[in-house]
């Protein structure tokens, strides 16, 4: 029996197993990016027009749906005076009241739609007049903001002011410049404000609640509830029809600026987005849907601002997600 070590001889060959010749990890155990999926199915939700043949569609369903159902009240409240003429009379004056009130809900709509329109025909004639240099078209737009913001007692003071200073510039550019110091900069920082309370409450129902399409239906919910009141800031009113034509605006502004990817520099803008997805993924997911509300914000004020940026600076999506969600998620460096 041999006392010394035993040597076995092992076969170098390419069957057996080795550290340089393991598979490499798949991508699946890495890591998700958090990509703001919440928002990018909202901004696709919102974004999307209808075909031609799907709007003829719902329009000949509600205008048949509409006859039958005004038919089929008539014949019942017909049927009914014939039978109980008190209760009979009592029906039918409600119904004639409900058509009413529907009645002025679309006089309503309808208004609140010219309202909207009337501060995107206010916009171009800034742009305009700031392109040509025309003060006379200058001058045109001061007017339609005075007569805008009338009868706002918030703003009466920035109008005095305005009135003051007014006949005092000759250039288009710095009576604009004037007219935006004195009566939409305070509306900015209330625009601003809403943004970032959207954006807070966006990222907070993302990282908290797992449940399945809840942080889409929250993200959808504060997102329209945001341009609605941003629309209320700068003199717009939206109602139901209106805020959903509102949001579209908004939504096809994203796009036509190209603000809507996630691959760009938001990520690093948060400085947030990536990090906390290494450590939660909700967490990282509602960074990025935060910094996409408000994207959505900013594109809002852009679409219901009566004037284009003059000598006020635009709000910075990154100063806007630092104040919303500092001491959310800890402080994010921008």
């Amino acid at each position: 029996m041999s006392k010394g070590p035993v040597l076995i001889e092992i076969d170098e060959s390419d069957s057996l197993p080795r550290p340089d010749r393991a598979p490499p990890v798949p991508d699946e155990a890495l890591p998700e990016v958090a990509e703001g999926q919440a928002m990018q199915q909202v901004t696709g939700l919102l974004s999307r027009k209808p075909s031609r043949l799907l709007r003829l569609f719902w329009g000949v369903a509600f205008v048949l749906a509409t006859t039958l159902l005004s038919i089929a009240a008539w014949d019942y409240a017909m049927a009914l005076i014939l039978r109980l003429p008190m209760l009979g009379y009592g029906v039918t004056g409600l119904g004639a009241l409900l058509i009413f009130l529907l009645l002025i809900m679309a006089l309503r709509e309808l208004s609140m739609i010219a309202r909207l329109k009337r501060l995107d025909a206010l916009q171009t004639k800034a742009t305009e007049a700031l392109e040509n240099q025309d003060l006379s078209a200058a001058r045109h737009v001061v007017t339609g903001l005075k007569r805008l913001y009338g009868g706002r007692a918030d703003m009466r003071w920035g109008q005095d002011r305005l009135s003051d200073q007014e006949t005092d510039q000759f250039d288009a550019d710095a009576l604009l410049a004037l007219a935006e110091q004195e009566l939409l900069a305070p509306l900015d920082k209330a625009a601003a404000a809403e943004i970032e309370a959207a954006a807070r409450q966006v990222a907070t129902i993302t990282a908290l609640v797992p449940l399945a399409l809840a942080d889409v239906i929250g993200a959808l919910t504060a997102n329209l509830r945001m341009i609605r009141r941003i629309a209320v800031i700068y003199g717009g009113r939206s109602g139901v029809l209106g805020n959903w034509r509102l949001a579209r605006a908004v939504m096809a502004h994203l796009i036509a600026t190209g603000a809507v990817a996630v691959g760009d520099d938001l990520l690093g803008s948060v400085a947030g987005g990536g990090l906390l997805s290494k450590v939660s993924r909700r967490f990282g997911e509602g960074v990025v849907n935060g910094a996409l509300t408000a994207r959505v914000g900013v594109a809002a004020i852009e679409v219901c601002r009566p004037m284009p940026f003059v000598s006020v600076k635009r709000p910075s999506v990154t100063g806007l997600v630092r104040r919303a969600l500092t001491g959310l998620f800890g402080p994010l460096k921008g």
